[in-house]
Order: structure tokens, then sequence, then C-alpha cells
């Protein structure tokens, strides 16, 4: 094999950045360098927008009518409730915003009984709290879209301070908010139970179809480089390897949470397994052009994949709108992508297996291609213990980023509550909320979501006053928080930064509602005063307390790396053919794609942490991924072509 060139001119450098583009968080992008702040069209969810919008526009609509300030209350709790909810297996989504409905108002109505005890009290209790909404991310996603929330809860309580009887109707109301929204979202206006994990599936096979038209790009350069493969490899197998792992985990949290595998389970299973065998196989395509390339084996190869991509967009169409397909139609194109490949036996050997895994996706996506099923999953009946106490036990350990980000926010949130606190004001606990939500585990991700945050205060500020100076009544105002609330859910996904463009004239809106007297223009000002603010504390925190050195982290990963790959050789290599050998090598292949990613996720945030990407382990370790990359491409070729 030839080896990776890392030093290459500027001009080539900067042209491939330019072509890679920006990523996104679901597909990171080639050039580990750059923020993955790109938007990801795709995740687009406007059922869920005008869904959110009904589930607290009611509420207010009601307000406007009766005149009763509580149900503003109840109204944003609706409203945070729809924020914790991410999505997932119903029971799973249930236990998390019950809780949340039910937390959320004891919150608000304890630290609203406690704040004339003052700041020896409100301040320890509070910190407490954030620990613990800042620690259970390590539960699960939803988990820590809970905690974040409930970080806002606790700001909003600190406000005012409530009698009991105040305290009581806060709690009450807070709960029927919450519980409203959860009624709205699980039992009335319940979408499609499978749909996120046929959307997960359906990216997958997208992805594969990125991956296929770009390696049929390369495969046409009148003369593709070493970098360009290696540009082409990280910038997709990555992408896809998370996005297979990612539907991998919500296909068995839904059976697990419903601990038997459904007819519609197996089919989205089969599908994944199909797909992943497609990326194997692709992977080993892309080392034979990269290897040998001759003018036929090039020829050949973009044949074949030209005809190979539009069955992927067809099959991944279908995966996504549940649509069926008629197989016979598309029989034709299956069986002829693969033609005229026989003078190339081990490109034949490889197509003809991707063919067959086409097939196998196509018919799957047929009216008769379910497959029945109803056992119990190997997975089901997760203890307590097990499922709560041990990842807990597990990352409580200053080696955790987990534990170190927890205390990271609790230190910092201390001092920034006992300024607020003291030097009270309507729009103070911006400050805490901004510095708690900012802050990430790593250095790399908290500065990305400060920018994000700051970019998108002032942009959607602007738009928020010039919105707030026409809403010249209640229910002029009311009409725009619901179109602002349709359109900020839907883009909740789409990336951090566009969600908080539109989150935040929804946000100067409501607080012209909730509190009038106030200029929308003074509204803007101190939230984007807040927010820099906010944002250079959290950074500056990820650098001063406990902090996650990378190229500590990088070297971590490439032992990691080279123990993966060190085994996925041994099977491949020293296996004899059968059962066992069968079952082992798409284990360890697995083991040594994710590897990987962890080992570029360590780089890329190695690049973006201030001295770390100049380090002589960063720079060894770039060496080394492209080499591991390549490795594993060559394995690959042999585990499906010997």
């Amino acid at each position: 094999m030839s080896g990776p060139n890392p030093s290459a001119s500027s001009p080539d450098r900067a042209r491939r950045r330019r072509a890679a583009g920006r990523g996104s968080l679901a597909r990171p992008g080639a050039d580990l360098r750059r923020l993955p702040m790109g938007l990801d069209l795709r995740n687009v969810r406007l059922v869920e927008g005008v869904r959110a919008a009904f589930a607290f526009g009611v509420v207010i609509l009601i307000n406007i009518w009766v005149q009763w300030p509580p149900l503003l209350t109840m109204a944003l709790a609706a409203n945070l409730t729809c924020f914790c909810d991410n999505g997932g297996p119903m029971r799973v989504r249930l236990h998390v915003l019950t809780t949340f409905s039910l937390l959320g108002g004891l919150l608000w109505a304890g630290l609203g009984l406690l704040q004339p005890l003052g700041l020896p009290v409100v301040v320890p209790v509070s910190c407490a709290v954030i620990f613990a909404c800042s620690y259970i991310r390590v539960w699960s996603v939803q988990a820590q879209a809970a905690g974040n929330v409930l970080v806002v809860v606790l700001c909003i309580a600190l406000d005012r301070p409530l009698t009991p009887e105040q305290a009581g109707i806060v709690a009450l109301m807070f709960a029927a908010g919450g519980l409203w929204a959860t009624l709205l979202a699980l039992v009335i206006w319940r979408l499609h139970p499978y749909r996120p994990a046929h959307r997960a599936v359906a990216e997958v096979w997208h992805g594969l179809a990125r991956l296929c038209g770009d390696l049929e790009r390369l495969v046409a350069l009148a003369d593709p480089d070493v970098d360009a493969f290696d540009g082409h490899a990280r910038g997709h197998r990555r992408g896809v390897r998370a996005s297979i792992e990612a539907a991998r985990t919500m296909i068995l949290d839904l059976a697990r949470s419903r601990e038997r595998v459904s007819e519609r389970t197996a089919q989205a299973l089969l599908r994944l397994e199909s797909a992943e065998q497609i990326f194997s196989a692709l992977i080993a395509v892309s080392e034979l052009i990269e290897s040998r390339p001759d003018a036929r084996r090039r020829a050949l190869a973009k044949t074949f994949l030209r005809r190979l991509r539009p069955l992927l967009v067809t099959i991944a169409r279908a995966i996504r709108d549940d649509a069926s397909l008629d197989l016979a139609r598309l029989e034709h194109s299956i069986a002829r992508s693969a033609e005229g490949l026989s003078e190339d036996a081990t490109l034949a050997r490889l197509a003809d297996g991707i063919v067959g895994r086409v097939r196998i996706g196509a018919k799957l996506s047929t009216s008769e291609g379910y497959r029945p099923g109803a056992t119990l999953t190997d997975g089901r009946g997760l203890d307590r213990w097990t499922r709560y106490a041990e990842p807990l036990r597990q990352n409580f350990t200053l080696a955790s980023p987990n534990l170190r980000h927890a205390l990271r926010a609790t230190v910092v949130a201390a001092p920034a509550l006992a300024a607020t606190l003291t030097y009270a004001g309507a729009f103070t606990h911006w400050l805490v909320m901004t510095v708690v939500l900012t802050m990430q585990p790593f250095y790399a991700a908290t500065w990305q979501r400060a920018l994000e945050r700051i970019g998108g205060t002032v942009l959607g500020g602007l738009a928020g006053a010039v919105l707030a100076y026409y809403a010249t009544t209640p229910l002029v105002e009311a009409g725009l928080i619901l179109v602002l609330s349709v359109i900020g859910f839907a883009a909740r996904q789409i990336s951090y930064g566009f969600f908080i463009t539109c989150l935040t004239p929804l946000v100067v809106l409501l607080v012209e509602l909730l509190e009038p007297g106030h200029s929308s223009w003074e509204i803007v000002g101190m939230r984007a005063g807040f927010t820099v603010l906010g944002g250079l504390i959290a950074v500056a925190s990820c650098l001063v307390l406990w902090p996650i050195w990378e190229p500590d982290q990088v070297r971590q990963e490439l032992r990691r790396a080279l123990k993966a790959h060190a085994a996925f050789a041994e099977a491949v290599l020293l296996s004899s053919p059968g059962e066992a050998r069968e079952a082992a090598v798409p284990a360890r292949a697995r083991a040594a794609g994710l590897a990987l990613n962890d080992l570029e996720a360590a780089l890329s945030r190695a690049l973006q942490q201030p001295r770390a990407g100049g380090h002589p382990e960063v720079e060894a370790a770039m060496v080394a991924d492209a080499t591991l990359r390549r490795i594993s491409a060559r394995l690959t070729v042999l585990r499906h072509a010997p």
C-alpha cells in the first residue's frame, strides 16, 4: 500500500476543503479542522413543530380569553415539555416527560419558597440541582435533554419569591401543562411510533448513496491522488458508520420497550443489516480502485457505481416514505447493475454481493416483504440497577468527561447565581442559563455551541425586535408566537445555530406577552449581552477548570483503534473458514470502524483546541488514522474476496 501524504500543498488543501463543505452533526465531513455547523435540511420536522405550537398555543389563547395568570405557567410548562421530547420508544418518552412535568413543578415551587432565605441557602441548593441535571446525561439523550430544560426551570424559578399558596398553584399548573403536552404527544396526536427508526434506517441508505456517488466522482478523475481517497474515506465512512450505530440503537431501544421484535422492527433490522453489508463491500470496492487503479478496472467500477447509486436512492426514499416498491419493474435495473464485470473477478464478486443485498432491501419495501416475529429480545428486562445506578457509578471518577462537565457547570454557576440574585433584574437569569447550557464536556463542542448560540441570538433578536414592533395586540403576539414555535420546533434538528435563530424571536415575543412594559430592543440587548458574556465564561471555564487535553485523549483512542484493528486482522487472516469466522469477522469489523470514528472525533476536538493542533502526537495520529483506514479497507477486500 502506498502511504498517506500528511503534507499537501496549501492550494490543494484549500481546494479540497471547499469541495468537502462544512459538515453537520449527522455528517461530520472530511475536514476534521472545521466545526460541524452545517445545516442538515433532511431533519425538518414540520408536523412536530405544529404539534408543539398547538400544545402551548391553546393554553395561551385560553388565557387571552380568561385572563388568569397561572395559565401562562401552564403554557410555559407545555412549551418546555416539548423541548424534552426527543422521540424514541413510547415507554421511555412517557417516563421522561411525566417525570419532568412533576419535578419541574416541584422545583419551581421549592426554589420560590427558599428564595427569601437568601444566598447562603439558595445558591448551594441550586448548585446541587445543576450538578444533578448536568450529570444525568450519562443515562441517555432523553435524560440529557430533560436535565437541560430543568436548568431553565431553575433559572426562571429564582426570579421571584413565592408564598405557600402561590407555590402550590405553580406546582399544580406546571404539572398540568407538562402532562397536557405529554398527553397530546403520546395519546391524542401520536405520530407514527416506527417513523424515527425508519428515518434513521433511510438515512443509512442515503449515506450509502452519497458514498457511492462520491466514489464514482473519484473514479472519473484523471489522476485521483492518495489525499483524495483519504478525504473520501474520512468524509463518508465516518458518517455512514455513525448513522448505522444510531439506527441500531434506536431499533433495539424500540424492541426492548415492547419486549418483542414485531414485524416492523424485524423489517428495520433486516434493512439495516443489508445496508451494513453493502457499506462493507463498498469500502472494499474503494480499496480495489485505489490500490490498483488501472484504466479497465476504473471503467468497470464507474459503470457499476453509476448503476448502483439510483437503486440506493430509490430504496432510501421508499424506507423514508414507508412506500411499497414494484420489485418486478425494479428487478431489471438490479440485475443489470452487475453485468459486464466478469473480466475482473474480484470486482465482480464484490458487485454480486452488493446486488444481493440491494435485492433484499428492495424486497423488504414490497407489500409482502414483512418478516413476522414475536420473540423477546435478548436485551429485555434490564434491571433498574443496571439501567440507572450502574452508569452513575461508572462515571463517578475524574477520568470521566461527564463528571468533569457536571463539576465544571456547578462551580461556574455558583458565582453567576450569586451575582444575578444580588443584582436581580428581569433578565439576569439568562446569564446562568447561557453558561450552563453552552458548556459541554469537551472544549471543541463548547466553542461550537457558544458560536452558534451567540450568532443565533443576535440574528434572532433583531428579527424578534422587528416583529414585536408590529405586534401591537396580545392576539397578534400570540399568533406570531404560534408561527415562530412551528418554525423553531420544526428546525430543532437542522442545526443548533439555526434553532436558536428561530427560538430567539419567540422568546422576545413571550417576554413581551408575559411581562409587558419592556421595550423589545431592551429585551434583545439584554439577551444578546448575557448570551455573549455567558458564552465567553463557558468557553474559558473549559480551558481552566478540569480541562480535558485532547492529545491525551487522542493517544488513548489511537491505542484502542490499534487493538481493534489487530483483532480485525486476526479474524480475517488467521481464522479458518466456518460459522465461527463468519460470526467473528463482522463483529470485529464493526468494532474497528467504531474505534476509528472515536479516534477521528478526538482528532477533530484536538485540532480545534488552542495549541493542540500542532502537537506532535496529534500530527502522528492523523497519519495513523489515514493508515488504519487503508488497512481496514484492505482487510475488507480480503474478507469479501479472499
